[in-house]
């Protein structure tokens, strides 16, 4: 019976893509479901950034190729599907494409704000419904996970358009789950806390980093391979009655009045 389950998590034979997969989270999902046996396609507006995890995969046996994808841009996500039709259509899309723009809020421009508005909200709705479209015509099901952020539950401050991107989010994918079960496609939203990555690592390390740290129950940032498992119970077979559902993995941050 053991076994049993843990081959539910398994992708074996599944076409995944994985957007804003030119570093940190993006990157490290698209390992971790290669990992877990699945074909993944890993999107960015830049496929030189793309190869050297492409090659990655490769070396440890793992099937995986670079798409350019504009998530921003309705024809270049259609383009990239177009692209990834060689393989089928997508099983599993993780919508993780994201940019931040970090000001105070009187001093946030128009043009911040749409371009955090454009990748993170706009990018997450082109990319799930020209998948989803594909995913029906297909008449398999599928699985879409799209990657939030307790911030799009809670506020913090000098990223309010962010905030604003991520909590949209939220309710795209409930809206979307109760339109595309009866296609047998689930959509559940992954709410990161704060995360040390690559790109953060410096700030998370400083004064007020380790300041905010201690506001977290836990009293630590969470690590990328805190969101493994539930990023595969989300995309594979172990979560096949999930669908609408929000999934915060931050240290009981969302639950402090912190």
């Amino acid at each position: 019976m053991t076994a049993n389950l843990l081959d539910r998590f398994r992708l074996d034979g599944r076409v995944v893509l994985v957007t804003g997969a030119s570093s940190g989270l993006g990157a490290h999902f698209a390992a971790l479901l290669a990992q877990a046996g699945a074909s993944v396609a890993l999107a960015a507006r830049r496929t030189d950034k793309l190869q050297p995890f492409v090659d990655g995969i490769a070396r440890t046996g793992g099937r995986a190729r670079a798409l350019a994808m504009d998530v921003t841009d309705a024809a270049s996500v259609a383009r990239g599907l177009d692209e990834l039709a060689s393989w089928g259509p997508p099983d599993v899309v993780v919508n993780n494409a994201g940019v931040t723009v970090t000001k105070p809020l009187l001093q946030q421009t128009e043009a911040d704000y749409d371009a955090v508005i454009d990748t993170n909200l706009k990018g997450c709705w082109l990319v799930a419904t020209e998948a989803a479209r594909r995913m029906v015509a297909a008449a398999r099901g599928g699985c879409i996970v799209n990657v939030a952020s307790i911030l799009g539950e809670r506020v913090a401050g000098g990223v309010a358009p962010y905030a604003v991107s991520k909590a949209g989010v939220i309710q795209a994918t409930k809206a979307m789950a109760l339109e595309l079960a009866r296609h047998r496609i689930r959509v559940n939203a992954l709410l990161p806390g704060y995360v040390a990555t690559d790109l953060n690592r410096e700030s998370l390390a400083s004064d007020v980093g380790k300041r905010l740290e201690q506001r977290i129950p836990s009293r630590r940032f969470g690590a990328l391979t805190d969101l493994d498992g539930p990023l595969l119970l989300l995309a594979s077979d172990a979560g096949a009655a999930m669908s609408g559902a929000v999934v915060a993995v931050d240290g009981a941050h969302l639950v402090s009045s912190l």
